[in-house]
């Protein structure tokens, strides 16, 4: 269903914006879904936005395309990617005519490599469509839309701590992320750690749907994440990073063996994943505390605090293998960053 425009009178819609958003990175994860034709979470999450990953995206509304045009770091896509995009779309464009846009994005970071590109990717294509299209839509209606296009997004209209609220009803109403702290609240970082830059084999929704149907601990994962929920919101309130960094690490690998128990069992990881992982836990058997997450992919991301970065880069500086490393602070909400100027 399309949203009605929030402009009245003789005023004409904004024909073009560029907006820019962060990825997240869950640390009490999301992983499944009760409604894939809703993209309604089966659980809550929480996450921090980081500011070293982000995505730049600028939506046009042109009346004299045919189609919807989507180039992404400097190439055009066609195909079930641009499909999707156009779908997406749907939600948002201007409603007195069938208008077309040209989506031109670009990330600063690896897409569909398991660093949450299409959180900021549809959190920016939301918040730039929406004012191409004449809406000023408050960040809750931007994360209920941003939602459907990735579930993760919703998080990433928001800056600092967020939660992902899992709904009660079958509208997605009750589905939306608001904030828990902003970026400035607690100094944290985030190391994240690229242990591989090729695309992942099974997608998000496509590993869910696997996971949901075939890991006997399904059920259980369901049933235990309202207590981690509530866990982390009070190591937040409290600022106690070791529950943190322990809720983090904990919420992590019970994703991730839900995965590996399904059948066949989904393995994300690679050798240098798993070199990674053993060093924070060497790290950590020294008295540093570092903890670990990672998303459905092979990229792993340590959560520390300032006092330790020198010595989590020198142990990882021990890993050949590592292609690279971002230090990320808990980074803004998404916002518009420029406007062109109407198109006739």
């Amino acid at each position: 269903m399309k949203h009605q425009k929030q402009n009245s009178g003789n005023e004409r819609p904004e024909r073009s914006a560029t907006a820019v958003a962060h990825a997240n990175i869950a640390l009490i994860k999301y992983w499944g879904k009760r409604s894939l034709s809703r993209n309604l979470p089966a659980v809550g999450s929480i996450s921090m936005t980081v500011d070293s990953l982000k995505t730049e995206t600028e939506v046009s509304f042109e009346d004299t395309l045919e189609q919807d045009h989507f180039e992404l770091n400097g190439k055009k896509v066609k195909g079930p990617a641009r499909e999707r995009v156009s779908s997406f779309l749907d939600l948002i464009r201007p409603t007195e005519r069938e208008t077309y846009a040209e989506v031109v994005s670009t990330n600063n970071f690896p897409t569909g490599a398991g660093l949450a590109s299409s959180a900021s990717g549809f959190a920016a294509l939301t918040l730039a469509a929406s004012r191409a299209a004449g809406q000023h839509l408050k960040k809750k209606d931007l994360s209920r839309v941003a939602r459907q296009g990735s579930g993760s997004a919703a998080r990433s209209v928001y800056g600092g701590l967020v939660e992902m609220k899992r709904g009660a009803t079958p509208d997605g109403k009750g589905d939306y992320a608001e904030t828990l702290a902003d970026e400035d609240y607690w100094d944290l970082r985030l190391v994240v750690v690229l242990t591989a830059e090729d695309g992942k084999e099974v997608g998000s929704t496509q590993g869910m749907i696997h996971t949901a149907e075939t890991s006997p601990f399904y059920s259980k994962w369901i049933d235990e994440q309202p207590a981690d929920l509530e866990a982390m919101r009070q190591a937040i309130v409290q600022k106690n990073f070791e529950k943190l960094g322990e809720l983090t690490e904990r919420s992590c690998f019970k994703m991730h063996g839900l995965m590996m128990a399904a059948q066949p069992s989904l393995l994300y990881w690679n050798p240098t994943t798993v070199m990674v992982v053993q060093k924070v836990r060497e790290l950590r058997s020294q008295g540093i505390p570092a903890y670990i997450t990672m998303d459905a992919g092979p990229q792993v991301k340590i959560l520390c605090l300032p006092a330790w970065i020198d010595n989590i880069k020198q142990a990882l500086s021990t890993i050949n293998s590592i292609k690279k490393l971002w230090i990320c602070k808990p980074g803004p909400a998404a916002e518009i960053i420029s406007r062109e100027k109407e198109k006739a």
